[in-house]
């Protein structure tokens, strides 16, 4: 069944909107890259927002769409240490907090899934 049209658009739009936040309020993000990566927070937290824009654009363009969501899919799952990586440091939190914390891993999977889903479907 084939996705909404809008399906590609949304997924773009949720990848800018990402990145802006990558660039406009990176603190949050400085603080969930995992401690074994080499250089500062603030320099993994731009590179990402830097590809994460990337990958809007080309899945914005129809021309690049299936290879920008192949992409994106890799990058959602690529990710995945940062969330548990900020699910581990918020266990001092307030419950409603360490719960968003917890709840943001699982849901890498159906982002991972609606991208496949939209380089699928590129494929006319």
């Amino acid at each position: 069944m084939p996705l909404s049209p809008r399906s590609p658009r949304l997924l773009a739009g949720l990848l800018g909107g990402s990145a802006l936040l990558h660039f406009t309020r990176p603190r949050p993000f400085d603080a969930i890259v995992p401690r074994v990566l080499p250089g500062k927070p603030r320099a993994w937290t731009y590179l990402s927002g830097a590809v994460e824009l990337g990958l809007a654009a080309a899945v914005a363009a129809p021309r690049t769409r299936r290879t920008g969501a192949l992409l994106a899919a890799g990058f959602f799952a690529a990710v995945l240490p940062a969330n548990i990586q900020m699910a581990r440091d918020w266990d001092n939190r307030p419950t409603p907090l360490r719960a968003a914390a917890y709840a943001r891993i699982p849901l890498q999977a159906p982002l991972v899934v609606w991208a496949l889903n939209v380089g699928r479907d590129a494929r006319g």
